[in-house]
Order: C-alpha cells, then sequence, then structure tokens
C-alpha cells in the first residue's frame, strides 16, 4: 500500500543492513515456479537490494488473495509508516478488490467505521491537495477542514492559506467557515430543535475525531459517548484531545 518512503529513513536502514544483515525475516508467498510474492518488508527489500545483499531471511506463508493487501495494510498501520493518502487509497482497494463493506474492514483491521470513511474522504481532495497531505505538508485535520468545502477551487485557495499563512487545524476549520473560504455545507437547526442541534455537534465532533460521537441530554443530565475499535484507536483520539495515552511514558 504504501508508495512514498522517506529517505534519509532509508539510508539509515540501509546502513543498519550492511552492518547487521536484515535481522527480521519479510514475509512472501509461494507463487509457483520458483517465484515469490512479497507480502511484508518492502523497506527491508529496498535496503538489503541497495546494501549488495543477494539473499536475505524470509517466512513464506500460505496467504490468499483476499487477505493479501490486508496483512500488507495492516502491518504498515501498525509501524505507522502509510501517508494518509496511502490509507485512504489502500481502504479503497480493499473495498473494490474484494466487495467488503466499511463496517467489515473497520472489523477486520480494528479501526472504527467513521475513520475508515473518513479517510476514504480524503481522496476526494483535488490533486494538489492530495499531493500536500502526501508529503506531510498538510496534516488529516487540515485535510478535513478543506473537504468542508463545496468545490475545488474553494479547497484549492483554502489549501493555499494554510501553508501561505502556517494555519493550525483550528485556525484552517475556522478559515473553512468564512465567506472567503466557502461556506460549509453543515445546516443549522431552527430554534427550539434540540435534537437536531445535539445531532449537529455529534457529528462535528465525529468528524473532528474521526469516529463516531453521539450526544444526548436527558432531564437531569446530558452524556457524549465516543467510540473506538482498539486500544490503538483511542490512543488516536486521546491525542486528538490532548491527553496522553495508554502506555505513554
Amino acid at each position: 500500500p504504501r508508495t512514498h518512503f522517506d529517505q534519509d529513513d532509508l539510508d539509515e536502514l540501509i546502513h543498519s543492513v550492511r552492518e547487521f544483515g536484515v535481522l527480521q525475516p519479510v514475509v512472501v508467498r509461494d507463487t509457483g515456479g520458483g517465484s515469490y510474492e512479497l507480502i511484508m518488508g518492502e523497506r527491508r527489500t529496498r535496503a538489503a537490494r541497495a546494501a549488495g545483499l543477494t539473499s536475505i531471511p524470509a517466512i513464506v506463508r500460505e496467504t490468499a488473495d483476499e487477505h493479501l493487501l490486508r496483512d500488507a495494510l495492516l502491518e504498515n498501520l501498525h509501524r505507522s509508516e502509510l501517508n494518509p493518502l496511502e490509507e485512504a487509497s489502500a481502504y479503497q482497494q480493499l473495498l473494490d478488490d474484494f466487495g467488503i463493506t466499511q463496517e467489515e474492514l473497520a472489523t477486520r483491521i480494528g479501526r472504527s467505521r467513521p475513520q475508515i470513511s473518513n479517510t476514504i474522504r480524503l481522496l476526494k481532495l483535488p490533486v494538489p491537495v492530495q499531493q500536500r497531505v502526501a508529503a506531510g505538508v498538510l496534516s488529516a485535520g487540515h485535510a478535513r477542514a478543506i473537504l468542508s468545502l463545496d468545490s475545488p477551487e474553494s479547497m484549492q485557495r483554502l489549501s493555499d492559506k494554510i501553508v501561505n499563512e502556517d494555519l493550525s487545524v483550528r485556525a484552517a476549520e475556522a478559515a473553512a467557515k468564512t465567506t472567503d473560504a466557502g461556506a460549509t455545507k453543515s445546516v443549522k437547526p431552527q430554534a427550539g430543535a434540540r435534537k437536531a442541534y445535539l445531532d449537529e455537534v455529534a457529528e462535528r465532533l465525529g468528524d473532528r475525531l474521526n469516529t463516531r460521537v453521539k450526544v444526548s441530554l436527558g432531564m437531569r443530565k446530558g452524556q457524549i459517548s465516543i467510540d473506538f475499535a482498539s486500544i490503538q484507536d483511542l490512543n488516536r483520539i486521546l491525542e486528538d484531545l490532548g491527553e496522553n495515552g495508554y502506555g505513554a511514558s
């Protein structure tokens, strides 16, 4: 799934491989006729080639087609090596190739369905904006603010504004609401429509945290419920809220 490799990181790995060899085997599957297909370990394979090695340790695994991309995706997600656009493309490829729903994909890889959906939405960005996200110039939070706009032109203008003025995600969200950047698509509830207002608040929080949020209000108290799919997903949400996650020092 990963297409971008940081050259400095790769150079460090090449040096390590040249000095110590490949310490963790790559994972391949037998395709017959003496050929093997790489499932996990592309960086290690690239580094080994650059270091001049002619062989590396490998584990041969029987992996069906429908599990191949998932296994490669999971390894990169767990290593946090995919940029948001690569992650979105991998999700979309899994959905297209194997005919599964976003809910099924979320269950298989330990992500929440809204997180899957919001990540895939990044593919709707204009190509120049996608390139900035892939390069790390714009964060996923910036991209979500840009996606609140209606047209590719307004998305491009806000992208330029974020880069030129070095806007934070919060500042980008505020800029997206101005008439210069473009009108937001959220519909303000009418006076007295409490449930509509709470649903709108839940939707905004859900978009910000990349998960499903429910806001309810009873006679005596209210409640905010935030869904998460795994400890890793919980840590991601806590980080978005400025809190330390599980296992953080």
